[in-house]
């Protein structure tokens, strides 16, 4: 009771307690109840649409995950991925991890759409994505979290940090954490955050080189168990078929589980990316054994990370915009 008494009168004062408040990577604060007063419905706004989008497809549980993710790893959780080209923009959706892979752009326009009826100049197109990440989670079975809010959009797009910054499926363990590292995170975020490829697809241009020359020799890879690997063959030949696609968990491949790690002690990770986890990393390997025999475990950490992940430099105060539609920067 003293407790909760403590904390009104913080919020009184406007000074939210830490347990309520995130300071982010490049300062400045999110909490959760950033709308609470000049939008109350927008949380309530995006749940309904991605149940809907989900409903209907249930990929794009998995692609707006993803599309949260792709945007912090460059310039901050800032929504600069969902920018078109335009002016002196070129869109990140060119890059070569977004290229004919990146979607769910039009679920966040429905959003972004229905929120400025709702209230006009208010919800960033950064904080919608940060939300859909989250109702995606918990849509598809996975855990919940508070998401702190309070993020502007970026005015601009990188390009070339989309091409640099995204851990790609063929990099090696040293050069993904590298890039995990250089964002503030850390090997147990890795293992947690790849844990989201327990939903979703990958298509057959993004692990080939596992099936027919993973080290330039011609051979396959030997971390690859060999029957799973012919039963990929049959839909991503040596040529063509690039974009076949293929669940990343074949176990439960739409529902949000810790099925993907025992996939991996298996030796069934679809991506070398995801095996790596396995077998290139003594910690990594234990962290990837601990959430294959404890899925609580794994779900509290992945909510973890994904709070830290959705911290990642995000433009608060005067910094950026409320963009109006979030494919193009305000007028």
């Amino acid at each position: 009771m003293v407790h909760y008494i403590i904390v009104i009168t913080l919020l009184a004062l406007g000074l939210a307690p830490h347990c309520l408040s995130s300071k982010t990577v490049g300062g400045g604060y999110l909490y959760p109840q950033f709308y609470d007063h000049s939008c109350p419905k927008a949380q309530e706004i995006v749940r309904n649409v991605v149940a809907k989008a989900v409903a209907k497809e249930p990929r794009m549980a998995a692609s707006l995950l993803r599309l949260h993710f792709h945007d912090c790893f460059v310039k901050g959780c800032d929504a600069s991925i969902l920018l078109d080209s335009s002016g002196s923009i070129i869109s990140e959706k060119r890059s070569n991890p977004n290229r004919n892979s990146a979607r769910g752009f039009e679920v966040i326009d429905e959003i972004k759409a229905v929120m400025e009826k709702e209230c006009p100049h208010t919800v960033s197109c950064a904080d919608i994505m940060a939300l859909a990440a989250r109702d995606s989670t918990v849509l598809t079975g996975g855990p919940s979290w508070e998401v702190p809010l309070g993020r502007r959009d970026a005015r601009g797009a990188s390009l070339s940090g989309s091409n640099n910054n995204i851990p790609a499926p063929n990099n090696t363990f040293q050069t993904i954490l590298t890039k995990f590292k250089l964002q503030g995170l850390d090997i147990v975020d890795l293992v947690a955050l790849s844990g989201s490829h327990t939903i979703g697809n990958s298509r057959c241009t993004s692990f080939r080189q596992r099936l027919y020359n993973q080290s330039g020799n011609g051979q396959p890879d030997n971390t690859l168990d060999q029957s799973y690997a012919s039963q990929l063959r049959r839909n991503c030949p040596r040529s063509g078929g690039d974009q076949n696609l293929f669940f990343l968990d074949f176990v439960s491949p739409i529902k949000f589980d810790n099925s993907y790690f025992k996939n991996l002690l298996a030796n069934k990770g679809l991506l070398n990316s995801d095996q790596v986890l396995f077998t290139k990393n003594g910690e990594s390997r234990e962290l990837v054994k601990t959430y294959a025999y404890n899925q609580e475990l794994f779900f509290l950490q992945f909510a973890k990370s994904m709070i830290k992940m959705g911290n990642i430099s995000p433009l608060t105060g005067y910094r950026g915009e409320i963009r109006q539609n979030c494919r193009k920067i305000n007028a």
